[in-house]
């Protein structure tokens, strides 16, 4: 079988869709290319950096205690609370924040058992 541009096979009509492929002689070392050299580019500073991040956050953090302290301020009505022998009466905005507090500490807490476990079988 020949390599040649000239001698190369016809399609199959049975499958017209099916790619050419010409395999290279079996003594043929393989054809390597190399790729086309890139020109130096210039390298683009970052933008960000730990000051800049560290402000976005601050800035994040007060809009979100703003929408909290909106939220508390619109839910006044006092409502009754039992937590095991304990009744008291709370408003109701400060209730909902305290029970959203209290399920992140568990979320936390769960996370940080998990994490532990992580780090002892990365140990072994």
């Amino acid at each position: 079988m020949s390599t040649n541009a000239e001698h190369l096979p016809d399609r199959d009509p049975a499958f017209p869709d099916e790619p050419m492929t010409t395999t290279p002689p079996a003594g043929a070392p393989p054809a390597t290319t190399a790729p086309p050299a890139m020109p130096a580019a210039k390298r683009r500073q970052s933008l960000s950096s730990r000051t800049g991040n560290t402000w976005i956050g601050l800035i994040a953090g007060a809009l979100i205690l703003i929408v909290l302290l909106v939220f508390i301020l619109q839910n006044l009505d006092q409502v009754q609370v039992g937590l095991f022998f304990w009744h008291f009466s709370l408003p109701l905005g400060v209730a909902v924040l305290l029970s959203v507090i209290g399920g992140a500490l568990v979320m936390a807490l769960v996370g940080g058992v998990r994490i532990l476990q992580l780090r002892r079988a990365a140990k072994k």
